[in-house]
Order: C-alpha cells, then sequence, then structure tokens
C-alpha cells in the first residue's frame, strides 16, 4: 500500500470513529478483503473504539491489528449485557482472527429425556432442538454413568424404541418384552403403570439431574410416611430403598453447606498464550456442574476481560440463571440480576480454593498432553523460564555444569557435563587430570580446568555455551568468573548450586551481585537442576573411582617386568585382587597367562615375602 492510500484508509476510518455513537454496543474490524478479523464489545462505542487508535495506548499486538483495519462495522444495543452476549455469538460465528480462540473441540455427553407421551431417558452427543430436554453436557464420564445407573436402579422407566400411543395402549397392540420380565421396565406399553406414575417418575428425575436431591428426598420421606400410616408396608419399604440410594447418592457427592444453592463460581489460571477458565455450579449443597474451558490469546487480553467472556460463555451453555457468582478478584459484569462476590473466608472462600484447584489441574494436563506430543515445545518453555529466572538475555540452549573429586587431594580430577536443549549431550562430557595443583584446592582446580576447557574451544573455533554452572556456592563461581570473565574476556553468564544444611540443592546463585533464587521441590525448574548437578556429580565421582582404583591395582603387577597389559588384565579378571594372586601355586596362574609368565609372577611374589 502507498502513501497516498494509506492516507485515504486513515481518512476513512478516522470518520467512521468519530461519528460513532456514546451508546453500548459491539464492533467488529474487518480487513481489505471484508473479512471479519476482531469483534469486541463496548459500554461505550466510541470512547472504546477511539483507544485502539491512540498510539500511546498500543501495544505491538495492537499495532498489528489497527494496521489491517480497512473498515468498522458496528451494532447499537439496549444495554452492556446484551453487547457482551452478542459479542460471544459473534466471535463463535466468524472465529475473527484477533480474537482469543475458544479451543474446546469435544462434544461431551449430555443426558436426553425425550418429548415422548412415554418419554425414555438416555446418553447422547447430538443435541436435537425439539427432541426432549438435555442435561449437561457432562464432562467426566463417570459422573454421567454414575446418574445413570442410579436412574436405572430407582425408576423402571422403558429403553425402546417403540413408539408408544395412548390409543395402542388402550387397544393392547403393544406386548411386554423381556425387560419387564427381569424386572427392568414397568411396561407402560401394555398400562402396567398410569401414565401420570409414569410421569411422576420422570419428574422424580429432572429433580436428580438438576440437583435438587434435598426436596426429592423430602417428598420421598412424606410419601413413605403415608404410605406406613395406611399400612402400605410393601411400597413404603420400596420407597425407602429408593430414598436410601439417593442419598447414598448425594453423600458421594461434593457437598458444601446446604444453605448454598444455586451459585455460579468461576476461577481462571492464565499465562502469555493462554488462559483456562474453571466454572463451578452449586445447587442445594451440591457441585452439580464442573468444567474448563481454554482461551487461546490473540492481543494482551487481562484477566478481567477473559473471565467475562468465561462466565457468559459457560453460563449460556449449561443454561445457569444463578443470581450469585463468584470470583477470585472483581470484576464488571453486566449481566443483570446478578451479585459478584469475592469471598475472603468461609465456605464461599473454600468453593473458589476448590474451583482454583480444578482449573490448576486441568492447566497441568494440558500442559503434559502437550509435552507428550511436542517434546521441544517442552524444552523452548523451560529454558524461557530459566531465562526469566536468570535474567539471560538469551535461552539457554547449551548449559555446561563443572565439578572437582579428590580425596584430601589425592587422584585429584573435574569433570564437565553439556546440556544441549535441557537434554544430556554425553559425547561433550570432558574428563580433567588435575595437574598444576598439588594437595585439596577446589578454587585452584576449578580454574585450571575452566581455563583448558575454553581456551581450547576458542583456538579450535568451537561452540561457547549458553551458560555456566557450578556445582558449588560462590566460592566456585569466582573462580569460573576470574577465568571466563577476566582472562579469556568472554561474556557468558554464570551460576553456582548451593546446597542447604541437609546437603540438598536448594538455591541458584546468579550474577555480579550473587542473587539468590529459591528452587521451590517438585518444580521442572528444580529437577532440571538437581539432574544436571547429579549428572555432573557422577560423572566425577566415577572418573575418580577409574582413577584411584588403577592406581590401587596397577601398583604391584605394573612392576613385574615382562607382564604386559593384557595378562595383567587377565589374573585381574579372573582373581579379582593381587592379594589372591599372591595367594595362588603357579600351575594355577600358568592355566590363565602360559607358564614362562607364571614363573616371571612367582619369582616377584617370592623375592616380595623374603624382603
Amino acid at each position: 500500500m502507498n502513501k497516498e492510500d494509506r492516507t485515504k484508509r486513515e481518512s476513512y476510518i478516522k470518520g467512521i470513529v468519530n461519528n460513532l455513537p456514546e451508546s453500548p454496543g459491539c464492533y467488529q474490524y474487518l480487513n481489505d478483503s471484508g473479512t471479519i478479523i476482531y469483534v469486541g464489545k463496548a459500554k461505550n462505542l466510541k470512547r472504546r473504539v477511539s483507544s485502539y487508535f491512540n498510539k500511546e495506548q498500543q501495544t505491538l499486538k495492537t499495532r498489528l491489528l489497527v494496521a489491517k483495519i480497512a473498515d468498522i462495522r458496528y451494532v447499537v444495543v439496549n444495554s452492556e449485557a446484551d453487547a457482551l452476549l452478542l459479542e460471544n455469538n459473534l466471535i463463535k460465528q466468524h472465529k475473527p482472527r484477533y480474537n482469543v480462540l475458544l479451543k474446546d473441540d469435544k462434544t461431551y455427553p449430555s443426558i436426553c429425556i425425550t418429548n415422548e407421551y412415554f418419554p425414555k431417558i438416555f446418553k447422547t452427543r447430538k443435541i436435537i432442538k425439539g427432541a426432549g430436554r438435555y442435561f449437561g453436557p457432562y464432562t467426566n464420564a463417570g459422573a454421567l454413568h454414575a446418574l445413570l445407573e442410579l436412574i436405572k436402579e430407582l425408576y423402571p422407566l422403558r429403553t425402546c424404541n417403540l413408539s408408544i400411543t395412548p390409543e395402542g395402549v388402550r387397544i393392547g397392540k403393544y406386548s411386554a418384552c423381556l425387560e419387564y420380565q427381569i424386572k427392568k421396565c414397568c411396561a407402560p406399553c401394555i398400562a402396567k403403570i398410569s401414565h401420570d406414575e409414569y410421569i411422576g417418575y420422570i419428574e422424580e428425575v429432572v429433580s436428580i439431574l438438576k440437583g435438587d436431591i434435598r426436596i426429592l428426598q423430602e417428598k420421598l420421606l412424606a410419601e413413605m410416611k403415608e404410605k406406613a400410616i395406611s399400612m402400605k408396608y410393601e411400597e413404603a419399604q420400596e420407597i425407602k430403598k429408593r430414598y436410601e440410594l439417593i442419598e447414598n447418592f448425594r453423600t458421594r457427592s461434593e457437598v458444601v453447606s446446604q444453605s448454598m444453592t444455586n451459585i455460579d463460581v468461576f476461577s481462571i489460571e492464565s499465562d502469555e498464550k493462554s488462559a483456562f477458565i474453571n466454572f463451578l455450579h452449586i445447587t442445594n449443597g451440591c457441585i452439580n456442574q464442573a468444567f474448563t474451558i481454554e482461551y487461546q490469546k490473540r492481543l494482551d487480553e487481562s484477566d478481567e476481560e477473559l473471565i467475562s467472556m468465561g462466565i457468559v460463555e459457560l453460563r449460556e451453555r449449561f443454561g445457569s440463571n444463578a443470581k450469585e457468582i463468584i470470583v477470585p478478584f472483581p470484576i464488571e459484569t453486566p449481566i443483570e440480576g446478578t451479585a459478584i462476590t469475592v469471598p475472603q473466608k468461609g465456605e464461599k472462600a473454600r468453593l473458589l480454593a476448590l474451583s482454583r484447584l480444578n482449573v490448576k489441574q486441568y492447566k497441568v494436563d494440558r500442559l503434559k498432553q502437550e509435552d507428550k506430543l511436542n517434546p521441544e515445545q517442552k524444552a523452548t518453555r523451560m529454558m524461557k523460564e530459566i531465562q526469566e529466572a536468570l535474567h539471560l538475555e538469551k535461552l539457554p540452549l547449551t548449559i555446561e555444569c563443572f565439578d572437582n573429586s579428590n580425596i584430601q587431594g589425592s587422584d585429584a580430577v573435574a569433570a564437565c557435563v553439556v546440556f544441549r536443549k535441557l537434554k544430556p549431550s554425553k559425547k561433550d562430557y570432558r574428563k580433567y587430570n588435575i595437574r598444576s595443583v598439588s594437595g585439596p584446592d577446589d578454587y585452584a582446580s576449578m580454574r585450571e580446568v575452566v581455563m583448558r576447557r575454553y581456551s581450547r574451544i576458542i583456538e579450535e573455533g568451537g561452540e561457547l555455551p549458553s551458560l555456566i554452572i557450578a556445582d558449588g556456592g560462590k566460592g566456585q563461581m569466582e573462580a569460573i568468573r576470574g577465568i571466563v570473565e577476566d582472562e579469556l574476556h568472554l561474556d557468558i553468564p554464570i551460576a553456582g548450586l548451593a546446597k542447604d544444611g541437609r546437603h540438598r540443592t536448594s538455591e541458584l546463585i546468579v550474577g555480579k551481585s550473587n542473587e539468590v533464587i529459591g528452587l521451590k521441590q517438585n518444580t521442572p525448574l528444580f529437577r532440571l537442576m538437581t539432574q544436571i548437578q547429579d549428572e555432573v556429580h557422577r560423572f566425577a565421582i566415577t572418573f575418580h573411582r577409574d582413577k584411584r582404583s588403577k592406581r590401587q591395582t596397577a601398583s604391584e603387577l605394573d612392576a613385574i617386568k615382562g607382564i604386559g597389559e593384557k595378562s595383567k588384565q587377565a589374573l585381574l579378571q579372573h582373581f579379582k585382587s593381587i592379594k589372591r594372586i599372591k595367594l595362588t601355586d603357579t600351575e594355577e596362574i600358568a592355566a590363565i597367562i602360559g607358564k614362562a609368565k607364571a614363573q616371571i609372577v612367582a619369582n616377584y611374589i617370592k623375592k616380595g615375602k623374603e624382603e
């Protein structure tokens, strides 16, 4: 687009904005091809739309959106509540590119009660208007099946596909099936139950599905007492069985105070890309619905905006008309006739905590699923976390960690392990024998090893790490910094892994200011740092043990002239130790390395005994 076209567009858009009404409504931004790219709602259309073109308030994402706006449409409505509902419908209809995306591609099952003369009850994923009453959807298949099983035990309702009419029942058109014979159906088709009694059963089922269990229990209790007074003991016993089944089901449900009824609870958990919103619906002290949705962010939407959208979406989806909404922070909701509560203590605060627990678990589960499908994504997310925690300029694609190992200065060695994209790169691991240090001086040993490591990489033109970690505190870090920054003049971030009084990894020390970053146990960052620390420790200790073992086992055999490396290894492999070789007769040694060499060994042993 040339400058003249851009000026014309800006003038056209400015004309629309200046003439917008100061009324509630929905606005739509369109691009060059006439496609809706963004839908928004406003209490005041003129004020809200004007804010997008205020360059001082624009974020990078907003600037990208504004650059693509070629036209603006709007719809004026009576109230902000209407604007919110219209926005929700328009977003679902047009799926604009810059609006949050509702990631909900699953069709969850519902329970249907058909609109037949003798209704049926069944599970379905298809919602057909006018076919019946629907309850759900149910995200928890276990809860749905438990409900259906309870209904089946309580009420012997029909399951057949017959189209039963009053006339057909009257003239005896139908015959009873096997379900009736095994007492699983009350056989309305042959008039074994009246229409009024059958519909009474259906209404009781509706009460259960709505969560009005307490009201149903009171009704059954009254019926049971009435039957008992009338001395209809068998009928009273049947009602008692139904009452107990409902009571057992109720006690298995999540129960709060019985005084809490018809309440919606919402909580949100978000990051830079997504937002997860949990919904709980409380009826008569029981959690009747529980559901979590995910929004994928497109612009810099706030948690307040997102939870408002989620409230509208979920209340519409579940047909909730609750008069009280519990949320984690104050929000402006235009839903008329509802009260917003931000509880600090008591039952309502516990409900909000339960909702938060659910939304956090849902987020963790979704991330685990994504990590399984895309391991690279998990590594990138973890590297970003390290980058933010350690204030690094770039992602730590390559991390190197050093550790020393010695016993009172003897057999001093060091090791370097390398992690690339947070995975061990074992081909890049390096072992070092300490050459210039005598005695137990870990700092001097660290300086020697780091100098050898990075001076060689510089000479060979190799790849330097994004982050260096010392398995130790400030002293080890300063030893590394003295070489890396002061002598080699390299700009590589350095961190140290420090342990607590129980010798457990507890914190990271970062930068020249020695900033301390606590590591919470069982977090991904803690597990990664522990893995790196364990790996460098294992590698260094193994190398130290091998060196010490070689020195101890090879000391005497290496002194025997005429016994080479292969013969020595064969003897140690067979006899396991020098002591056993000395206690073994010459013939047995000869069976391993031959008579001539066995005699050399025997002479050496004899000479040693004489000395």
